[in-house]
């Protein structure tokens, strides 16, 4: 099991040009439509309404011990495209829901469908690692956007899936903004929840674990490694990227400078200085939209918490089936000593029978009730097989649906990113070409 600290996910968030706001919108564009056409080709929901997460914006209220609490947040925005889907209100709806609001609406998926993969969140707090920074500011409008994409994402997944996209409260989070909290709260979902303790006594006393699901909880551990790891590296190099293209920035200065004293020169070295300040520039508008590629492998980070989660349902539904398997297993055999009068052990009632004779009557009221017990305990082991075989089916039919969209999703990540890489290297040959061609001319 990976430590917190290996899961640690560091951003890279390069510094603003001239203290200028960086347009994020066009390049997380391109990823929203291109995952909305995605989703819609497979989904349920998304083929009849069109979800949107927009315009954040920042609140503030006073509690009622007087204390100012700022908060963000976000626009939910539905249009009905095909009114023949039932549950849904025949009618465009805004409403504004904060990020608690989302978290809620996890929390409540989580425990309703413990057999389902349930989307991930994005981060709620920002990291900027290389920047030597612990904490983020969470209204700095790059986090928010980035966040508000993330949310979006979220919806178009839950969106886009079979089972959750039909559940009522999902759509009631869409379209009804008064008392929705108090609806979700009075399903009794919290009191449903496994606690951590349960789920980690489960996970050490469990004598029979399931082989697939061992594999399942392996596999999400090392997807967590993997992509951790592959996200501090791309910090680190982007860091240095940064601090490469940036020094080039002195080869103009310099470059500038030297142009004043020189009169043959001079034209030549003051182009290749403009070209060089060019090329520093370049970075930051590449790096935003390498940030874009970042936060997509983050969702895949964090959805390995959630195949986790359902493997901790699954222990806990195995240790409670074994369980009562044990109990039958006991009132079975001790029916058994009692009919045949022998014992297998010592017992502090065995030894009260030197001392006092048992009648027939009350042996045979015994073992009725043993009886009447034995056929309560084998009907709860009975239902405890059908739980967890009824819950196998679904939690690995929807872990083989997870991994048909993280292959398809990872593969246009890494692709997209290749053709970045590809695009920031042109770029870096075009300005020393043109560097080279101001030198000719000297």
């Amino acid at each position: 099991m990976a430590s917190d600290e290996d899961t640690y996910v560091p951003d890279f968030l390069p510094e603003r040009n001239g203290g200028q706001k960086r347009d994020l919108f066009q390049y997380f564009g391109r990823r929203k439509s291109s995952l909305k056409l995605l989703l819609a080709k497979q989904a349920s929901l998304l083929n009849s309404v069109e979800i949107c997460v927009s315009e954040p914006e920042k609140r503030s209220t006073i509690s009622s011990v007087g204390i100012k609490e700022t908060y963000t947040v976000y626009l939910v925005e539905t249009r009905i495209k095909d009114t023949g889907n039932k549950g849904i209100v025949d009618a465009p709806t805004s409403l504004w829901r904060r990020y608690s609001e989302f978290e809620l609406l996890r929390n409540y998926l989580l425990v309703t469908y413990p057999a389902i993969v349930v989307p991930p969140l994005p981060e709620k707090r920002g990291i900027i690692h290389w920047q030597q920074f612990t904490t983020a500011d969470n209204f700095d409008p790059d986090f928010i956007e980035r966040r508000r994409v993330g949310l979006e994402n979220f919806m178009l997944r839950v969106a886009s899936h079979p089972t959750l996209s039909q559940d009522k409260l999902f759509h009631a989070f869409l379209q009804q903004e008064e008392n929705w909290k108090e609806s979700v709260y009075e399903t009794g979902f919290q009191a449903k929840s496994d606690s951590r303790l349960k789920s980690l006594n489960a996970s050490f006393r469990l004598k029979k674990p399931d082989r697939q699901f061992e594999e399942v909880k392996n596999y999400g551990a090392d997807l967590q490694t993997n992509i951790s790891n592959l996200l501090k590296i791309r910090a680190k190099l982007a860091e240095r990227l940064y601090g490469i293209h940036k020094i080039h920035g002195n080869y103009g200065r310099v470059f500038s400078e030297w142009s004043g004293i020189e009169k043959k020169m001079g034209d030549g070295l003051q182009s290749a200085g403009h070209y060089m300040d060019v090329y520093a520039a370049s970075i930051d508008s590449l790096l935003e939209e390498e940030e874009q590629y970042a936060d997509q492998l983050k969702e895949y980070l964090f959805y390995s918490d959630a195949l986790k989660s359902v493997c901790r349902k699954q222990e806990v539904m195995q240790y409670e089936l074994e369980r009562h398997e044990e109990n039958l297993n006991a009132k079975v055999k001790q029916n058994e000593e009692l009919t045949s009068g022998q014992s297998s052990g010592f017992s502090f009632k065995g030894m009260t029978k030197l001392f006092k004779t048992e009648t027939p009557e009350s042996k045979e009221a015994k073992i009725k009730q043993l009886e009447e017990q034995i056929d309560e305990a084998e009907q709860t082991v009975k239902k405890s097989q059908e739980e967890v075989t009824t819950f196998l089916d679904l939690a690995l039919k929807d872990i083989e649906r997870f991994r048909k969209q993280k292959v398809r999703d990872l593969r246009e990540i890494f692709i997209n990113y290749a053709i970045l890489q590809i695009k920031m290297s042109k770029k870096g040959i075009a300005v020393w070409t043109n560097a080279k061609e101001c030198f000719q001319k000297m």
